[in-house]
């Protein structure tokens, strides 16, 4: 009886090390802000804009990386992970970016009342952040600028980006987002000198 226990626990123990070490690895991935700015554009301004709130689709405030596919589903990523909430490290690297470009201002992100009001705010609503597999990356989102001050809207808009993509896997998709990014924010750039005065 005990000889037959000790090797029923053996094989219990045997299976289960066999199902751990045949488990893949998880990877995590980071988006990355723009490294060089493509286009410096000097405000003069020399005032201080607050990069959000920021909102995502529900879908996608999960730590897996989320996928369309073809048939209208969805693939949920259990062993590619994003490293830090998706829509903190969103508002991280468009804040750099914007930063990168608007080099006479200072952009804080939400919230910022720890560093004292903000004279502009931009407001990103974001519709989709994903990618079809050896299809594209896409990106979607309405966004705002209003004056802190006198609380009025001053210009908004609807943004829509979308690339190729022939490399589906976890690190080009989570390149090319960043890369969607550094785009949308050179749009808010521009928006943002047409309505600011100095």
């Amino acid at each position: 009886m005990t000889n037959q226990f000790i090797k029923g626990l053996i094989l219990f123990a045997c299976t289960l090390l066999s199902a751990c070490l045949s488990t893949p690895p998880t990877h995590f991935y980071v988006l990355e802000p723009l490294n060089e700015p493509t286009k410096t554009l000097a405000s003069g301004h020399n005032h201080q804009i607050g990069m959000g709130p920021i909102s995502i689709p529900a879908l996608l405030e999960r730590k897996q990386i989320v996928t369309r596919l073809a048939d209208s589903s969805v693939a949920i990523a259990e062993f590619h992970q994003w490293a830090s909430p998706l829509k903190e490290n969103v508002a991280q690297v468009l804040t750099h970016d914007l930063a990168a470009l608007q080099k006479d201002d200072l952009i804080r992100t939400y919230p910022w009342s720890a560093y004292g009001a903000v004279d502009y705010r931009i407001i990103i609503d974001i519709i989709r952040f994903d990618s079809r597999p050896d299809q594209s990356v896409n990106f979607e989102a309405n966004w705002s600028i209003m004056n802190e001050k006198t609380h009025t809207l001053l210009s908004n808009g609807r943004s829509r980006i979308e690339h190729p993509l022939t490399d589906s896997s976890y690190p080009a998709v989570v390149k090319a987002l960043s890369k969607i990014l550094s785009e949308f924010s050179l749009e808010l750039s521009q928006a943002l000198n047409k309505v600011v005065t100095p």
